[in-house]
């Protein structure tokens, strides 16, 4: 016979023993279990779960996915026989009727390096060192391999389309229609399992209902991890990928931050080999998601476990063979238990690192400090024990700051959200806190909401240049005036809150005095008594409907225990823009007293103070309104104004409350 030599073919010097037909046929079920990459695993103790499901999926290879063929039939093909070196190199001998043609022949050319046929005949290359991705990562790219994933928008859209018309080969042969290279290849696989197959949680807790053959896979389209990983290799097979199943520990479905792992492995993924090299890929995860409280899965695509670099891959799927995490150097059981673990959405929406990297903090003094990292902004949010308090977020430009103050000694849930794109909130990170001490000055208000302070976000909304950047305001009088610019067409509201009944609904504004000229705001505040409040700022378009929308809030603090401000006094819609109050700025006015007044107002023809008599109020050479007003025998006092003095309509502006006698 001819080879066919280029510069890569080697001289071999060759020994062929040829048995009989019967025997070849008798051996082929060993020499496929010895060859199968697969089966160094079962060789391992401690796996039951995934690793039985492996070896459910090897007896389906060897007893053939397209059911038993006759003796007959079994004589009539060709028999191949692979030989390995310990260096890898492999040797291929086929033998096959007199009068048929060769298959390998019409397929490889021996210099080459089989990578796999049809029939799944291959043993794929173990990862070495050419592999290995440096620890830790590097923060260039979420990817083992550089990708457009704009490249794929078409591959996408068409592989999700495919159904599924008879058998596993026809369905990989219409998604290989659109797949061009062998990226191409397991990129439409993963996409088809991913938007096709459904995780079955009541198949994953059951052992004997579990769904190991992929004509059941495609019939319920539905499976566990193990058939995940399984289907997703034998897919790539067919294609003639090389693809392995790798089975490991994982932080998945019911993981509590910190817990340790033994026993069987719990989870099963894939790695392929594309351009050189290995890479790692997680379709059970690509797929979607179980929740926790209803124990129902849910298509959600996760595109960052499709050829994940390394370095990531590690934080949640611990490999049975430590040469598969493709690290360098690899990492250990106790170390996988130990490390931070930032679930897929943090990488996701575009974070790069938090502080601390441990899963467990202790408080000091009582409270703990966690800043993120993210490449863009990006908005948080957090949750104590399942609520939103005792803490204080921040936003910066690219991340955030989080102090929390628990309010009781003990273990914490900290659980932090991201937004990003998206208008769901979603949770990126978990800590467990560890608190042996209260620090009760730390206390907050529960109306303390996040985020705490000016930011880009506020910016974003119309608020800017903040006359106080920092998000805590202390003061020692109890009052203090906070300004800001506010773009065209643009509503401000704020409220006062504090955690006792001073502060009520009806009273969260009347604390609150708010000055508003051409373009910017003013908040006058004076607090009823010494302590914490939120101060809650809110927006809204003038041309739209709708409520005023949260967009950040003020920590103000005052230790002054003498503090005893009363409220202001209730302002109307005609308050207009560019008004100014000088006196009286308490709300309650002294019972039987002359109150002089004095404000600034605009395009206004007269104005009047009533409480049981009527009094003018003049204007002066600098623009102010003047005089005074008697508040015997009246318990309110309202300021009103006539805009055109053609009319005789009256409106109120400004009402005050007077003291009992």
């Amino acid at each position: 016979m001819e080879l066919k030599k280029d510069s890569n073919a080697v001289a071999i010097d060759m020994l062929l023993i040829v048995h009989s037909e019967k025997r070849r046929a008798a051996q082929a079920t060993q020499l496929d279990s010895q060859e199968d990459p697969s089966a160094l695993l079962q060789n391992r103790g401690g796996f039951q779960g995934v690793r039985n499901g492996i070896r459910k999926w090897q007896e389906l290879e060897r007893n053939g996915f397209q059911g038993n063929l006759s003796e007959k039939q079994c004589l009539q093909q060709p028999q191949v026989i692979t030989s390995y070196d310990n260096q890898g190199t492999q040797l291929t001998v086929e033998i096959h009727p007199q009068d048929a043609m060769p298959q390998l022949l019409k397929k490889f050319s021996l210099a080459k390096r089989l990578q796999g046929d049809k029939n799944g005949n291959m043993r794929p290359r173990q990862p070495g060192g050419k592999d290995a991705h440096a620890y830790p990562w590097d923060r260039s790219c979420l990817k083992s391999m550089p990708l457009d994933l704009r490249h794929f928008e078409k591959l996408d859209a068409s592989a999700s389309q495919v159904t599924v018309k008879s058998g596993l080969d026809e369905l990989v042969s219409d998604l290989l229609q659109e797949a061009h290279s062998d990226l191409e290849k397991v990129r439409a696989i993963w996409i088809w399992i991913c938007h096709h197959i459904e995780y079955d949680v009541e198949a994953a807790q059951e052992k004997d209902r579990q769904a190991f053959k992929p004509t059941d896979i495609l019939r319920t389209q539905k499976t566990n991890c193990d058939g995940y990983a399984g289907l997703f290799e034998r897919m790539c097979r067919i294609a003639g990928v090389q693809c392995v199943t790798v089975p490991g520990y994982s932080k998945g479905f019911g993981y509590q931050t910190g817990q340790s792992f033994s026993g069987e492995f719990d989870h099963a993924w894939n790695a392929v080999y594309l351009e050189g090299r290995w890479h790692l890929l997680d379709s059970t995860w690509g797929s979607g998601l179980v929740d926790t409280t209803t124990s129902k899965f849910t298509f959600l695509y996760n595109e960052f476990y499709f050829l994940t670099h390394p370095a990531l891959f590690i934080e949640d799927h611990f490999p049975d063979n430590k040469n598969w995490q493709l690290l360098k150097p690899p990492q250990s059981l106790r170390q996988f238990e130990n490390n931070m673990y930032h679930k897929s959405e943090f990488y996701n929406k575009g974070m790069l690192s938090a502080h601390p990297e441990t899963p467990m903090i202790r408080t000091v003094n009582g409270k703990a400090t966690i800043t993120i990292e993210s490449c863009a902004p990006t908005l948080f949010m957090f949750m104590l024990n399942g609520k939103q308090e005792h803490g204080l977020l921040s936003l910066r430009k690219n991340g955030m700051k989080l102090e929390v103050y628990p309010p009781t000694m003990g273990t914490h849930k900290l659980q932090i959200f991201a937004k990003g794109n998206s208008e769901i909130y979603t949770s990126v990170l978990e800590y467990t806190l560890k608190c042996n001490f209260v620090d009760l000055s730390g206390r907050l208000p529960a109306e303390l909401h996040q985020p705490v302070g000016p930011s880009w976000f506020s910016e974003q909304m119309g608020i800017t240049k903040p006359s106080h950047p920092d998000p805590i305001i202390h003061t020692s009088d109890g009052r203090c005036s906070v300004s800001f610019g506010v773009e065209e067409g643009i509503s401000v509201l704020a409220s006062l809150h504090g955690d006792d009944g001073l502060v009520t609904e009806e009273t969260q504004l009347r604390y609150i005095f708010q000055l508003n000229r051409e373009k910017r705001t003013e908040l006058k505040v004076q607090l009823p008594h010494a302590g914490k409040f939120a101060l809650k700022i809110f927006v809204k378009k003038r041309q739209e409907q709708g409520n005023f929308v949260f967009v950040f809030n003020y920590l103000l603090c005052c230790t002054n225990t003498k503090v005893n401000w009363p409220m202001f006094p209730e302002s109307f819609g005609n308050w207009g823009q560019g008004n100014e109050l000088l006196e009286p700025l308490s709300g309650v006015l002294p019972a039987n007293r002359n109150v002089p007044f004095k404000l600034k107002l605009h395009g206004i023809a007269k104005v009047l103070v009533k409480g049981q008599d009527t009094w003018p109020l003049t204007l002066n050479p600098e623009g102010y309104w003047e005089g005074s007003c008697s508040t015997a025998g009246c318990q309110e006092v309202y300021v009103m104004v006539l805009e055109n003095a053609n009319h005789n309509f009256y409106s109120y502006i400004l009402k005050y409350k007077v003291n009992d006698q």
